[in-house]
């Protein structure tokens, strides 16, 4: 008895697919040619139709964002991770077929917001909405034909715009932000506005690409 579970229970000499591979070969050609149309048709062939009707649909979504796609900006790399984003979130989050399948859809969308608040710099500008400024060309007096770039505050309500990122704020003040050095004097208060809404920009840069690197293995079907 003992002997025949060691038997059992050996080592065997090949790889169980070299096996496999091996007992394929050893078949008449036309065997493999009819055994490969059958697989064949139980994993792909089967799904032709369906294939083709979700090819067309593809193209129907996808062309008018491919027809305005240039190569020259960020801009359209974030406007094709969006749609393709919105998509797989409708058809997961529709289907509902694991447990995570709503939460997955939530957290793309997020991630669709995101790219879409980067895109349209909307951190970044943000500060503009605190001050009204005026603008004009004014002719040169040395130079006939040249103007100069005029600019004047009208109003400016940069406190409540300070206090709405409390520590940002601070962080600037420390001395972080590209638009360096700043004093403390009055018409520094837009350069420091400038500075957390470029900090602001980053945050939201870098929590989109964060969200999708602790995310997007999860999100299949």
């Amino acid at each position: 008895m003992l002997a025949w579970s060691n038997k059992f229970n050996m080592e065997p000499e090949k790889d169980i697919f070299e096996q496999w591979t091996e007992e394929r070969n050893n078949r008449p050609w036309i065997v493999r040619k009819f055994r490969g149309v059958g697989m064949w048709w139980d994993r792909e062939g089967r799904y032709t139709w369906r294939n083709f009707k979700v090819g067309i649909k593809n193209l129907i979504y996808w062309s008018p964002v491919i027809w305005k796609d240039r190569n020259w900006d960020d801009s359209f790399i974030f406007i094709i991770l969006s749609h393709k984003l919105k998509a797989q979130s409708k058809y997961i989050g529709g289907r509902g077929i694991h447990v995570s399948a709503e939460r997955d859809a939530e957290i793309m969308m997020t991630c669709v917001r995101l790219m879409e608040l980067i895109d349209d710099e909307t951190y970044s500008s943000e500060y503009m909405d605190y001050h009204k400024t005026k603008h004009w060309f004014k002719p040169c007096d040395d130079k006939e034909g040249y103007t100069t770039w005029e600019s004047k505050e009208l109003e400016e309500n940069f406190d409540d715009y300070f206090s709405k990122y409390p520590l940002i704020y601070k962080r600037v003040l420390a001395g972080e932000g590209p638009f360096q050095p700043i004093s403390f004097k009055q018409e520094d208060k837009q350069r420091i506005a400038m500075n957390i809404g470029h900090i602001n920009h980053d945050r939201a840069r870098k929590l989109l690409f964060k969200i999708m690197e602790q995310n997007i293995e999860r999100w299949w079907d």
